[in-house]
This record gives C-alpha cells, sequence and structure tokens, in this order.
C-alpha cells in the first residue's frame, strides 16, 4: 500500500487558523477530499494520514468526521491542548475513534523554545503512551537538541519527526547543514523515533531543484534507515512551492538508489507500521 503520511484539509471560514495569512492566493482556500483524490490516484496512493492545521480540539472533531466520510482517510492526527490538564477527558475519548492515531503541538508556532520540557504538560506524554497513541514533532533545527531530551524522557512514546525538522535548505551556508545534520543524526542514533521524509520543497527556494534536496534526503536515509521514514506530501502547504506531483516526483527521485523493499517501506510500509494502518 501507497501511503501519504502527512496531508491537510482546512476550510479558513472555521476561524482557527490563526498561523494561515488571511490574503494568500494558495493557503488562504477549502482544501478537502474532493481536491486531493485525484492527484493520489495519480501518484498511485491509496491512503492518508490527515494531520491538524489549527490548535483546537474542534478542528480534531471535523476531521475526524472527514475521515469517517473518506474510507482513503486512514488515520487522524488532532490536537489537545498540553496546557490543561483538563483535556485529559478529550484525549480519552478521541482515543477510542479508531482512525485517531495521535496529536501534534504545533511547537514550531510557540515562542518558548523549551515548552516541551516544562514540568506541566508532562502529563500530556505520559498519557499518550499509556493510550498506545503516537506524537508528531514539530519545530525546526533550533529544537533539535530538545526534542533528543524529550524523546529520551518519554522512552516509549511513539515519535515521527515532522518534515526531517524543517532544515533550512534556502540558508545554503555550511554551519547551517552541520547543525541540522548533526542535531537529527543524534535523534537517530539515541532514540527509536522515525521521520517524515516531506515538506523539503517549502524548506528550499522557490527555483529549487532535486539537487538541492539530495544531500538532506541522503542524509535522512543514512541515519533513520528506510525502515524508519515515511514520505508525506504536506499538501496542501507543498504548493507554496509545486503541485502534488512535483513533489513525489522529486521524492522518488531522491529515493531512487534504494532498493524496491526499501523504497517500499519509505512510501508505505513504515507509515503503515507506525500509525497502525
Amino acid at each position: 500500500m501507497q501511503i501519504d503520511a502527512h496531508q491537510h484539509f482546512w476550510h479558513p471560514a472555521r476561524g482557527d487558523y490563526g498561523w494561515m495569512p488571511k490574503d494568500d492566493p494558495v493557503l488562504a482556500r477549502r482544501y478537502g477530499p474532493a481536491d486531493l483524490w485525484p492527484q493520489l490516484q495519480a501518484a498511485g496512493v491509496q491512503a492518508t494520514v490527515l494531520v491538524q492545521a489549527a490548535p483546537t480540539v474542534a478542528e480534531t472533531e471535523y476531521m475526524l468526521g472527514i475521515a469517517d466520510a473518506t474510507p482513503w482517510v486512514a488515520g487522524v492526527v488532532g490536537w489537545v491542548d498540553f496546557e490543561n490538564r483538563d483535556d485529559l477527558r478529550h484525549l480519552e475519548r478521541l482515543a477510542s475513534h479508531p482512525k485517531f492515531k495521535g496529536v501534534r503541538p504545533m511547537i514550531q508556532d510557540i515562542p518558548d523554545d523549551d515548552w516541551m520540557l516544562r514540568p506541566d504538560i508532562a502529563w500530556a506524554f505520559d498519557a499518550l503512551t499509556d493510550l498506545g497513541l503516537r506524537f508528531d514533532a514539530l519545530g525546526f533545527p533550533r529544537h533539535l537538541t530538545n526534542f533528543l531530551t524529550l524523546i529520551n524522557r518519554h522512552p516509549d512514546m511513539p515519535v515521527v519527526i515532522d518534515h526531517c525538522m524543517k532544515p533550512q535548505i534556502r540558508d545554503r551556508r555550511p554551519e547551517a547543514f552541520r547543525h541540522w545534520a548533526d542535531g537529527i543524526a543524534r535523534i537517530a542514533d539515541q532514540t527509536a523515533a522515525v521521520c517524515k521524509f516531506s515538506a523539503l520543497i517549502t524548506e528550499a527556494d522557490a527555483d529549487w531543484t532535486v539537487e538541492d534536496l539530495k544531500p538532506y534526503a541522503d542524509h535522512i536515509f543514512d541515519v533513520f534507515g528506510p525502515e524508519r521514514v515515511m514520505w508525506g506530501s504536506d499538501w496542501p502547504v507543498c504548493r507554496l512551492r509545486g503541485e502534488y506531483a512535483d513533489w513525489r516526483r522529486a521524492a522518488e527521485a531522491l529515493a531512487a538508489d534504494l532498493d524496491p523493499v526499501d523504497r517500499a517501506l519509505v512510501f508505505g510500509g513504515t507509515a503503515a507500521g507506525f500509525y497502525g494502518i
């Protein structure tokens, strides 16, 4: 099975997408299953994981409604308020839904880089572990050290690094690459986390090429191994730099040197195992 391990749907009129520029011609519009399905068919993708884009439980319920009506949406990664211990009741309730797979706090948007290490939110990580749910780690290279600490504090919590931790490909300084590469390698070596091979084009220049992305993809395959890497489109955010098919073709080119079994893991098997699809 070919799986897109990371995609979004949203309706700006819901009013809870605070990060979204209201006049952005690509992002500030409604996206739903009918928009994505033809592109999945063209790419040979049979299932997806739908990931939160708003910091509200209401949006999680909105996504689960879509998943209930859309057979090929195989999993949902939602949100609860880690700063409100009463949200444990929401997490327990949501965990009973067969397509609810885990949560993703929007750490990249939180001003305090040490937020994830605060004692008052540790309950949420413990609850994810107890309930058999997953944690999607969303951040930037500056968060790598703290994520390593967090994952080692909760070694039984299943963790996936979103978007390769967003290496700043457009920053062509060698020291920027080394900082990211060293941090991601430590997570790969010292934890059981897996990694989403996604969103590289949105961290690159508008005129990106496969060669621009290759050092980053090669490093991810090398340090995690294909059995711990899963491809995701990050659609429709990817449309800031290219259409679904553009990123899919680039990803296939970047994985071309892998053997068929390893490619099957990257483009479906790893996601199926991690998310229980």
